[in-house]
């Protein structure tokens, strides 16, 4: 019965999913990207408590931020993710925002194309930080075969949507679990670049450092760059003032070392560009889960 009522209720809320987005498609694509996000943090946010969910992250790791600073972040958030999600779901339009991004990093992207020249694995890792899915784009209209991981979504309707979206961008796209990470293991051994997010709370997961606190993170990543000999690049697809267009960001390669220490390096990577802006990560993820401002950790 229990499962019944969250079907009725997953089928209820795609259709209204359906209806937004029906219509926000039909906008043009500035005006939907920008409308569609002001919507959800002024609307739907507040509505669904991840307001709430954005201030307790905040007071558990940034406890001293200025009551100004955490107004902006808990504003922000919620553009930005909905944002990010409609232009996941525009295709051709978001694609083109992507492949003129300017780089910075160029170094570092002159080793990717090398190393994919010579059949050599590359892992993109990023987090839900800008756009995330900015560096497949770029590398896709570069002439990339990007694939990609993700989470499938709770809801069974709005996931089959999902992913037809983000399989617009690039294939071949895995979902976590036993097939989809036999079908990623081959991808990775033939020489393929993958894109990959490691900002996710992982029951399972190593106890490594975010913000301070412990925070259980995959080590899969760099498990599998060491048994396929991948290069292992953070990147990062912010977007820039004007709300609609990005910088990708390339940073140097993570040596390889032991997992925990090639994870740690990433996590410190994405926290350091978070705290350059802070509004472009998703504080609503229970990333610290269980944890309290008063607990140990």
């Amino acid at each position: 019965m229990k499962a019944r009522r969250k079907l009725a209720r997953d089928y209820v809320v795609n259709l209204f999913l359906n209806l937004l987005f029906g219509i926000g498609m039909r906008l043009p694509y500035a005006w939907r990207v920008r409308g569609m996000g002001w919507i959800a943090a002024r609307v739907f946010a507040p509505l669904v408590g991840y307001r709430k969910r954005i201030r307790d992250n905040l007071a558990l790791v940034c406890p001293d931020l200025p009551a100004a600073e955490v107004a902006r972040i808990v504003r922000e958030v919620p553009d930005n993710a909905t944002r990010t999600l409609v232009e996941i779901f525009s295709g051709d339009e978001f694609l083109n925002h992507a492949a003129r991004a300017p780089v910075t990093g160029a170094e570092w992207l002159d080793q990717i194309e090398a190393a994919q020249a010579e059949g050599r694995p590359v892992m993109l890792v990023s987090g839900h930080f800008g756009n995330y899915d900015v560096a497949r784009g770029f590398f896709a209209r570069r002439g990339h075969r990007v694939g990609g991981l993700y989470n499938p979504m709770s809801n069974p309707y709005f996931n089959d949507r999902y992913v037809a979206a983000i399989s617009r961008i690039s294939q071949p796209v895995f979902p976590r679990g036993r097939h989809g990470m036999g079908q990623m293991l081959r991808f990775l051994r033939d020489g393929g670049m993958l894109g990959i997010l490691i900002d996710q709370h992982m029951p399972r997961g190593a106890p490594l450092r975010f913000f301070g606190r412990r925070a259980l993170t995959a080590l899969s990543a760099a498990e599998m760059a060491l048994k396929y000999n991948a290069l292992v690049v953070p990147v990062y697809g912010r977007r820039l003032p004007d709300g609609l267009n990005f910088e990708l960001i390339i940073e140097a390669p993570v040596p390889h070392g032991t997992p925990e220490e090639m994870t740690q390096a990433l996590n410190d990577s994405l926290e350091a560009r978070i705290r350059e802006d802070m509004a472009q990560w998703l504080w609503i993820h229970r990333r610290w889960r269980g944890q309290s401002p008063e607990s140990a950790d």
